[in-house]
């Protein structure tokens, strides 16, 4: 008796252990496997990314699999049932589909018509990572090392519950850069760690904030770099940029002696609409590279930070300003001076400051 043929289709692109489990269950359910792949026209239309190797190597590939008896390449038609045409023609017994295929109705339909039987799969086992061909080229093509930030207003108006039209959040990307091996900063310290953090590990930093229950700002300056305003708002919007040299000699972290926890703070009563006038200082002083005018900026949000509760910093001598970092109650507290040699000398009398620079790429 012949085996029963089952049929899947899929991009493939990056072939992982995902795929391999994937077409061992599938051929599990009859013992003759068909795989049609993704054409690179196909992928296109699908995802808007090119292949990473091209349709004859990937067919090759595939077909080595020992779980695996025919391949053919999907092309053309609706989108989702771009191997249509192989399905009519071959006429499987059963289609295979994973149970997060975003197709599954049209596949259902379609086998209804062919006279074929839809099985639903689910081979990521509970408590497994999830890896798809999406986050291996997002892993290749990390940075190995990302800047944190510093931010000067705005903050909180990232949150999208929290989002104000026509205000604005103000900040800048800053050096030494961190990497996964080497991290010169505190953890928990009201510099974006968790955004960089995510970037150095190929996912989206940004969603990963927003699913926390924070603001978007830490992984999209940290992504953008150089000193940034952007629109409040549900999403990144960058309004300019510079690089931010008028800062260069004049920045400095003091640590504060405790972590912060901003996610547990978030729903803390601040006053918002101080934190917008703030920003709005801060835009006009990046946008006129003016230093003294930023500083102003940065006390006005430091002022909401009393407010809120927080303890106040007894900044080095000379500073121009002071304020907590990220959402504040410990961490880092960012130190503006008039110039290198005010920095320089509260450098040498301070313990627990540090330099710290502008970072852009422009």
């Amino acid at each position: 008796m012949p085996a029963t043929r089952v049929f899947v289709s899929g991009c493939f692109d990056v072939l992982h252990a995902g795929h391999v489990r994937f077409f061992e269950e599938a051929r599990a359910l009859g013992g003759h496997l068909i795989v049609s792949v993704a054409s690179e026209e196909s992928l296109w239309r699908h995802k808007q990314r090119r292949p990473s190797i091209p349709d004859e190597h990937k067919q090759v590939l595939i077909g080595s699999l020992t779980m695996v008896d025919e391949v053919v390449l999907g092309q053309g038609g609706q989108l989702g049932l771009d191997f249509e045409a192989h399905f009519r023609r071959l006429r499987p017994e059963i289609l295979a589909v994973n149970s997060d295929d975003s197709f599954i109705e049209l596949k259902r339909r379609l086998c209804e018509e062919v006279g074929s039987r839809l099985v639903v799969l689910h081979p990521t086992k509970p408590g497994e990572d999830v890896v798809t061909s999406s986050s291996i080229a997002r892993w290749m093509q990390a940075p190995e090392e990302a800047p944190l930030r510093v931010d000067f207003a705005g903050g909180w108006l990232d949150v999208p519950r929290y989002a104000k039209p026509g205000a604005w959040i103000v900040n800048c990307a800053i050096s030494p850069m961190v990497s996964l091996r080497h991290w010169p900063y505190e953890r928990n310290a009201g510099l974006g760690g968790s955004g960089a953090w995510a970037l150095l590990n190929g996912r989206d930093g940004i969603d990963a904030e927003l699913d926390l229950g924070v603001g978007w700002q830490d992984p999209a300056v940290i992504r953008e770099s150089g000193a940034c305003v952007w629109r409040s708002g549900p999403r990144p919007a960058l309004e300019f940029k510079s690089n931010g040299e008028f800062l260069n000699g004049c920045m400095a972290l003091l640590w504060t002696g405790k972590s912060h926890d901003t996610p547990g703070i978030a729903k803390l009563a601040r006053d918002f609409e101080a934190i917008a006038r703030a920003a709005t200082i801060a835009r006009v002083a990046v946008k006129l590279d003016d230093l003294n005018l930023l500083a102003e900026a940065v006390r006005s949000s430091y002022r909401v930070q009393l407010e809120e509760g927080m303890e106040p910093i007894q900044p080095p001598a000379g500073a121009l300003a002071s304020k907590y970092c990220g959402g504040g109650h410990g961490g880092y507290a960012l130190i503006l001076f008039p110039g290198p040699d005010q920095r320089k000398s509260a450098l040498e009398e301070t313990r627990d400051l540090r330099p710290i620079e502008p970072f852009s790429r422009l």
